[in-house]
């Protein structure tokens, strides 16, 4: 199996990482000084999971000099830059590559497969947290390392997403195929949403939705209204979210934090159209009140 990572940030990098160590065949695609430091010194990991080390040699490369088919690909670019990978994927797919986008964003297996017709587009999703530290470096800061994904009609189950999920247990990576992916898929968008929402609207880490007081009572609540969207979408959830979720946050290191919040920080592009704004849409779509999230949105909104 051939593998491809668009993107070698906290996701794409660390399945990078995790699978060339495991001797399996993947090339992350990367850019700028980031590429520059994996191509003469590796990747350089610090993990809670494995300690610090460096993966080298590393195939990577930006998308320019990719000229492989790979037979599966994970799209781990964030939801602003997705537009910009289509072309790339049209070229160097085979018929019968598969696409497993592990954005932060829901819906977005069902967005690309319209741009991708002639493919099979998974959706997906990843938990993990971790980011790029420096050039070359990813820093990870929490234990959890897994990634799900399946298809949307039972129809378009090929077996080699078993071998997939297999590839990923060999590199020390949870793969799950799931058996209802819009369920699972929002059953991850109920955490990263509200703590992304959390986050930039008090500005804070991980450190201060741990403990007891309104950080942590605001991420419950908006908890709380993902799932009555879901109820309205006629997804039901074979866990208690909240639970699961603040199990998920209290794993993490205090310091951290997510990648809208340290994009927005940075000037850069963010995910906040996706991540808060949509779900205030989907509200409405659905016939769902949601108070929390339309009171950030509100507030977030006048600053944009």
């Amino acid at each position: 199996m051939k593998y491809l990572a668009i993107g070698a940030g906290g996701t794409g990098g660390s399945i990078g990482a995790f699978m060339t160590e495991a001797n399996k065949d993947i090339t992350v695609i990367a850019r700028g000084k980031h590429l520059e430091a994996i191509q003469n010194n590796g990747l350089k990991m610090e993990t809670t999971l494995k300690g610090n080390y460096t993966v080298y040699p590393i195939k990577a490369l930006d998308m320019e000099h990719y000229h492989e088919q790979p037979d599966v690909i994970f799209n781990c670019v964030k939801s602003y830059s997705l537009q910009d990978t289509i072309p790339f994927i049209k070229r160097v797919a085979h018929k019968e590559t598969i696409i497993i986008p592990i954005l932060n964003i829901y819906g977005t297996g069902g967005r690309m497969q319209k741009l991708l017709p002639e493919l099979l587009v998974t959706d997906g999703c990843i938990y993990v947290a971790a980011e790029i530290k420096t050039p070359g470096t990813i820093l990870q800061t929490g234990d959890i390392f897994r990634v799900v994904y399946g298809v949307r009609k039972p129809e378009e189950y090929r077996p080699v997403l078993e071998q997939v999920a297999s590839d990923l247990l060999d590199s020390g990576i949870t793969g799950i195929v799931s058996d209802d992916i819009r369920r699972d898929a929002l059953q991850k968008f109920s955490y990263v949403s509200p703590m992304a929402a959390c986050g930039v609207y008090y500005d804070v880490n991980a450190g201060a939705a741990q403990q007891e007081g309104i950080v942590r009572d605001m991420f419950v609540a908006l908890i709380g209204e993902i799932n009555s969207l879901a109820q309205a979408m006629g997804i039901h959830f074979m866990v208690d979210i909240v639970e699961t979720n603040l199990k998920i946050l209290d794993s993490l290191s205090p310091a951290a934090s997510t990648s809208m919040q340290r994009d927005i920080k940075q000037g850069k592009n963010s995910e906040i159209d996706g991540l808060i704004f949509e779900v205030v849409r989907m509200g409405r779509e659905y016939g769902v009140h949601l108070p929390t999230y339309e009171m950030i949105a509100r507030e977030l909104g006048s600053k944009q």
